[in-house]
């Protein structure tokens, strides 16, 4: 049996991982590049990357593809360009960013470190009335709510 952190090495060894300077970076050059939030909705609507869209794990697979309630059209047409996939810490993008490599979405990029990381780089993050959030807030939300013995 594989425990969550072996799952999450194992996929992060096929895909692409982006620290948070390198989305900045990516974005100055292409403010349209394609990101999608993994995490539910609602932790979605507490706080994201201005522009990213909002596709649940749970519904990733229905949302790449046409024909399904979820089908999300601007993902499902996206297979030929690169695919930003931000969670909260990097895990959940990166097992996401996995899947769709194996659904033929070549270029399936991970945030690596997450919002986490890119707010620990300052970058900005939003509510869902599009209100930038003070940085410390986000680092309370975002911390990890659970620690081992």
């Amino acid at each position: 049996m594989k425990t969550f952190d072996q799952l999450v090495a194992d996929a992060s060894k096929g895909i692409q991982e982006w620290m948070p300077w390198d989305l900045q970076s990516a974005l100055e050059q292409a403010p349209d590049l394609l990101m999608i939030d993994v995490r539910e909705a609602d932790e979605f609507q507490r706080m994201h990357i201005k522009g990213s869209l909002s596709i649940p794990r749970g519904i990733l697979e229905a949302a790449s593809e046409y024909g399904f309630d979820e089908t999300e059209p601007r993902l499902a047409d996206a297979r030929a360009q690169q695919v930003i996939v931000i969670c909260r810490s990097g895990r959940r993008s990166c097992l996401a960013a996995d899947t769709l490599k194996q659904l033929g979405f070549a270029q399936a990029i991970s945030l690596k470190t997450g919002l986490r990381g890119w707010n620990d780089a300052d970058a900005e993050l939003i509510d869902e009335q599009q209100n930038l959030l003070d940085g410390d807030v986000a680092e309370v939300y975002l911390a990890p709510k659970v620690v081992a013995p």
